[in-house]
């Protein structure tokens, strides 16, 4: 007997093409922003190495920003990554159901805070209760360059920056986090806890395993977030160029996406050029870290609880 021959329906289609259509479209977009930032920035890439501002060649111009936007992104990450899990664990192991759906709405909204006010925030209430903070690390840590000194007065440092770029992110990794250690299966927390298992013991063994990629996922678009944040880290740094490691101090490279924002409405004819040419290095070292997130987390799939 000859099977049927499923019948497609009109509105299944429609909604597969408009999905096709999304999917391309997000492709050429992504392709077309590729094309412009290497047409704009070519200028640059040729010019002499005296032409483009600060007289020492692009590299030497776009380097320090690298440098800057990678480590207050990683500071970022390193504070705001266990202290997200922390919460989402809370939020969907200990809390009482009540006291979780209020916690996670709060956390959410964070998300909705303009960059602009968690700037304000940074240098107003932040910079200022860090110096007590920061004095005591150089009095006591001045052996580790990341707190040499001397220190500065006002607070507007590299270790603040980061401190305000991890509050940023920190509800982006939250919810992921919480999503994903909610769709651990019951059976897997079950079978630890009738196995004797504490519930702490339980959430090591049966739920952060399940967990792993999504975790990692969630630190990747928080660390997404972090290298292209503009106007809180323009508000909060005491830029003055550079490569240091000292985060307490009064020298401070700047980010790459902070010097477009605060060159670009002075800026003309090279020197444009090479503040798009720094906008195309962001684009690529964003690009790269998404598809190293991809690869971590397809790698780490075939080992995920759900399997």
């Amino acid at each position: 007997m000859q099977a049927t021959k499923p019948v497609v329906q009109r509105g299944d289609r429609i909604f597969s093409g408009a999905a096709t259509t999304a999917g391309v479209l997000i492709l050429v977009v992504l392709a077309g922003v590729a094309v412009f930032l290497l047409a704009e920035a070519a200028p640059a890439l040729v010019a002499p190495a005296e032409e483009i501002p600060g007289g020492n060649g692009l590299f030497a111009y776009i380097g320090p920003l690298i440098f800057g936007t990678l480590v207050a992104a990683l500071i970022a990450l390193v504070v705001a990554t266990p202290l997200a899990v922390a919460v989402a664990l809370f939020i969907t192991h200990y809390a009482p159901r009540r006291i979780a759906q209020s916690l996670g709405y709060v956390i959410d909204l964070l998300a909705a805070v303009p960059s602009i006010v968690y700037g304000l925030w940074g240098i107003l209430v932040l910079a200022p209760a860090s110096v007590g903070l920061t004095t005591w690390l150089n009095e006591y840590l001045w052996f580790i360059p990341l707190f040499a000194g001397p220190v500065s007065s006002t607070g507007r440092t590299m270790l603040v920056a980061g401190l305000v770029l991890a509050v940023m992110i920190l509800p982006i990794i939250t919810s992921v986090s919480r999503e994903v250690f909610l769709q651990t299966p019951k059976l897997h927390e079950e079978a630890a806890l009738a196995l004797g298992a504490t519930r702490w013991e339980m959430i090591r063994m049966a739920v952060l395993p399940f967990g792993r990629s999504g975790i990692i996922s969630g630190a990747m678009l928080g660390l997404g977030r972090a290298l292209g944040e503009t106007m809180a880290v323009a508000i909060v740094l005491s830029i003055s160029g550079g490569i240091t490691f000292n985060l307490i101090g009064n020298g401070n490279p700047a980010t790459i996406a902070a010097n477009i924002a605060l060159e670009f409405p002075e800026a003309t004819g090279l020197e444009n050029n090479t503040l798009i040419a720094s906008g195309l290095v962001l684009f690529l070292v964003t690009l790269a870290v998404n598809s190293l997130a991809r690869y971590i987390v397809n790698r780490r799939r075939e080992f995920s609880g759900a399997n």
